[in-house]
């Protein structure tokens, strides 16, 4: 399913004629280097809600809010909403924005003025949902540090390039399947959530985009491993994809008889590969390191 641009800019949200002038008003223009491609269709982040399932108790964050667009539809939504924005013209002007188009809800707002790859602690009430249109050079690790940095996050909906999309809901044997699946798998029951067309952005981006849900697995998965020691095996065995997981892993296990005995004890055959393991044979591979 595809968006095409409405001309619903009704009520708080914002629409492509608010947009540019608000843009223009702050001499903002959207940099590749940020991966800033703006959301001007207020129907599209109006599905972006209803898909992230965002309830009226829930604490929502958001990485890369912008110039507001999604930031409003969750305000108008969530409990509160906490914004992560690296941009310095962008965050000290979002405030601004929303107490000017929701001032019923301004106080349910916080913005944090970081990288999101530095955030450590959020303000106010833990966040139970993560819901952003994350920047495509950065959204796979964006993503996977949140989920790691906030484990009361249950609920997460992400809007990414539809190749990062795929990449990140692929299965065991997939073609795309790879590290991000694994390690995203780690944390959530991942599944595509939709797709999201070409034209609802300012500017354009020469990509199509797709929505991706995670919601995070009710208990953590249960090894003597460490997360590191998890993501160690899954780095090492998609390092070299085209080789056996004898061969992948010797590095890792030091050679490799050591890395076929770490895989026979697991139950694995020392000839598979990487790409056809499930997140808990990695867990299992990683525990049975000598």
């Amino acid at each position: 399913m595809s968006s095409s641009p409405s001309t619903d800019d009704s009520g708080a949200l914002l629409g492509p004629a608010d947009i540019r002038e608000l843009a223009a008003a702050l001499g903002v223009r959207p940099t590749k280097q940020r991966g800033q491609n703006f959301v001007i269709d207020a129907n599209t982040v109006r599905r972006i809600v209803r898909t992230a399932e965002v309830r009226p108790d829930d604490v929502v964050v958001e990485v890369g809010p912008g110039l507001g667009s999604l930031t409003l539809a969750l305000l108008e939504a969530a409990d509160r909403v906490t914004a992560v924005e690296i941009d310095d013209v962008l965050a000290a002007a979002l405030p601004a924005t929303i107490a000017a188009r929701l001032p019923a809800r301004a106080d349910r707002f916080a913005l944090v003025h970081s990288d999101a790859m530095q955030v450590t602690e959020l303000p106010g009430p833990a966040p139970t949902a993560l819901v952003a249109n994350l920047p495509y050079n950065v959204a796979v690790p964006v993503l996977l540090h949140m989920l790691a940095r906030f484990p009361s996050i249950e609920r997460t909906l992400v809007m990414v390039q539809a190749e990062v999309a795929d990449r990140l809901a692929a299965a065991p044997g997939s073609k795309v399947y790879g590290v991000p699946s694994v390690k995203a798998a780690w944390y959530a029951h991942v599944k595509r959530a939709g797709s999201i067309g070409r034209n609802v952005f300012w500017p354009a981006p020469n990509v199509d985009s797709g929505l991706v849900s995670l919601v995070r697995r009710a208990s953590p998965i249960e090894t003597t491993a460490t997360r590191e020691e998890v993501f160690a095996v899954v780095d090492a065995a998609f390092a070299q994809r085209r080789k056996t997981l004898r061969a992948a892993l010797s590095g890792w296990a030091g050679s490799a008889a050591a890395a076929e005995a770490a895989l026979v004890a697991a139950g694995i055959s020392p000839q598979a590969r990487g790409e056809a393991l499930t997140v808990d044979e990695f867990v299992a591979i990683a525990e049975h390191k000598q």
